[in-house]
C-alpha cells in the first residue's frame, strides 16, 4: 500500500517542491513550523533534482525540524507536477496544501487556505491574487495557460489555476493513483471533483533569485493540458482539415467555371496561396496527431513519472 494509500493521522500535510530553493526552503520551513492548524501539520519536501545544495539543506531540515518533516529525493529533474505527485503520496493530512518554495506565497496564508477548505467541506481550494509579483511575460503566461484550460477542461469559468491550492485527502487520493509520465494536477483534479472554491491571498515578490519557469517550461506545461487532459486539439484539426476540404470544393467549383467562360487559366499566385495553406493544414494536423502519438509510445514504454533516490521518513519532533 503507498502512503497515500494510508488513512489520515492529522490534520495538514504541506507539499513543497525544492528546485533551486536552497536559501529559502529554511526560512519557509521555519515559518510554517510556528503554524498550528486544527489536527497538526507535517511538511514534505521533494527536491527535484536540483542543482543547487537543496539536498543538503533539506537533509539538515529533515533532522532538526520542529514538526513532523519527510524528505523525498528525485534522482533527476523531472518538473514540479511530477515532484507533487511524488509529494502527494507521502502525505498523510486530511487535508494537502502544495505551494512552491520561494515565499512569494505568505506562510501566514496556509491557515486561511486550510480553514476554508476544512469549515466550507470544499474538496479543492484554489487562490487568486490581486496583483502577481512576476515578470511581466510570466503574468501573461499564467492568463493564457488559464485561458487555455478554460477552453480545455472543464473547470469552473474564471477559476484561477494557481500552484497554492489545498486538497482533501480524497481528491489527493485519487490523483496520487494517476502513473502517466505527464502529470497535471489541475488537470487531474477537474477529473475528481467539482466542489472547488477560491480565496483571495497575497502575493509577495520573490525574495531570493528568478522564477524556475522558462519559456520552454511552460510550453511544456501547456502541451501537458492540452495533449493529456483534452481531446480539443484532435478534434480542431479535424475541423481544420474540414474547413480545407470545404474551401477546396468551391474553389474547383470556381475552377470550373473559370475554365467554362474565361480565355486564360487562374493565376501562378491563386494556386500556390491554396497549395501552402493546404501543406500549412497538413502539417500542423500531423504535428497535433505526432505529439499525442509520441506521448502513448513513451507511457506505453514505461517513461516514469518520477524517479525517489531516497526518502528520509519524518521523525516524532517530541
Amino acid at each position: 500500500m503507498t502512503p497515500a494509500a494510508a488513512s489520515p493521522s492529522l490534520g495538514l500535510s504541506i507539499v513543497v517542491p525544492v528546485y533551486r530553493g536552497a536559501d529559502t526552503v529554511g526560512r519557509l520551513v521555519a515559518a510554517l513550523s510556528a503554524l498550528q492548524p486544527e489536527g497538526g501539520i507535517e511538511i514534505v519536501l521533494v527536491n527535484d533534482g536540483s542543482p543547487d545544495n537543496s539536498d543538503e539543506v533539506c537533509r539538515q531540515l529533515a533532522a532538526t525540524a520542529s514538526v513532523r518533516l519527510t524528505y523525498v529525493e528525485h534522482a533527476r529533474n523531472f518538473g514540479e507536477h511530477n515532484a507533487v505527485m511524488s509529494g502527494l503520496r507521502h502525505a498523510r493530512g486530511h487535508y494537502v496544501i502544495t505551494m512552491d518554495d520561494d515565499l512569494q506565497n505568505p506562510p501566514e496564508e496556509v491557515l486561511r487556505l486550510y480553514d476554508h477548505a476544512r469549515l466550507g467541506n470544499w474538496d479543492v481550494v484554489y487562490t487568486r491574487y490581486a496583483k502577481k509579483e512576476h515578470e511581466g511575460w510570466r503574468n501573461l503566461g499564467s492568463r493564457f495557460a488559464n485561458w487555455v484550460a478554460d477552453q480545455l477542461m472543464d473547470k469552473p469559468r474564471g477559476l484561477y489555476l494557481s500552484s497554492f491550492r489545498c486538497m482533501s485527502h480524497l481528491v489527493m487520493r485519487e490523483i496520487a493513483r494517476y502513473r502517466g509520465p505527464y502529470p497535471y494536477i489541475d488537470g487531474l483534479i477537474m477529473q475528481v471533483t467539482q466542489r472547488i472554491d477560491s480565496i483571495e491571498v497575497k502575493h509577495l515578490a520573490r525574495m531570493e533569485g528568478r522564477s524556475n519557469y522558462t519559456l520552454r517550461r511552460l510550453i511544456r506545461l501547456w502541451l501537458n493540458l492540452a495533449t493529456n487532459f483534452s481531446l480539443m486539439p484532435l478534434r480542431l484539426a479535424m475541423f481544420a482539415g474540414l474547413a480545407m476540404g470545404v474551401l477546396g470544393v468551391i474553389g474547383a467549383i470556381f475552377t470550373i467555371i473559370e475554365a467554362l467562360t474565361a480565355e486564360t487559366p487562374s493565376g501562378w499566385a491563386s494556386v500556390m496561396t491554396t497549395t501552402l495553406l493546404v501543406a500549412g493544414v497538413q502539417f500542423f494536423v500531423l504535428g497535433v496527431m505526432g505529439e499525442y502519438l509520441g506521448r502513448a509510445f513513451l507511457s506505453a514504454n514505461g517513461k516514469p513519472q518520477g524517479v525517489v533516490r531516497d526518502v528520509i521518513p519524518a521523525r516524532d519532533p517530541s
